[in-house]
């Protein structure tokens, strides 16, 4: 009788320890399914590492075929929305209004374009160069 106890008990605690260990493992699946999935780092915030980066990298502005390319070819490369396109009339006649105006344009918005376009972290010299680097395209 001795031994069937003894082996009723260590059956009772080797379920026990499984459903524990099965606790365990379904507490680290579920806490892998909910951490989050990235994680935002400030600039100047030293608990990231370092792996934030300044907005702007340390060789100065962007050059005008950069920003057209990544931030306003979206739109001026298809006409989305009646952008003007790149490369056509479209902008030889929007340069007889003038930079000034075109500036102004591309900085507050106009028609479908939201202010700055799809460039928020473009400054104003930087949106003026690629407005220029549109205008150039039909020249």
């Amino acid at each position: 009788m001795k031994k069937i106890t003894s082996a009723l008990v260590a059956l009772g605690l080797g379920v026990a320890l499984s459903a524990s260990v099965q606790a365990t493992s379904n507490d680290e699946a579920v806490i892998e399914r909910i951490k989050a999935v990235g994680s935002v780092c400030i600039e100047g915030d030293d608990s990231c590492g370092g792996a934030a980066a300044a907005p702007v990298a340390a060789g100065g502005t962007r050059s005008a075929e950069e920003v057209y390319t990544a931030k306003c070819a979206g739109c001026h490369a298809t006409g989305a929305a009646g952008a003007p396109k790149y490369g056509t009339s479209d902008w030889a006649d929007r340069g007889s209004k003038g930079m000034e105006t075109l500036l102004a344009n591309a900085i507050n918005g106009i028609n479908a374009m939201p202010p700055r376009g799809l460039c928020a972290d473009c400054s104003d010299e930087e949106l003026q160069g690629a407005i220029q680097h549109m205008i150039d395209s039909v020249q």
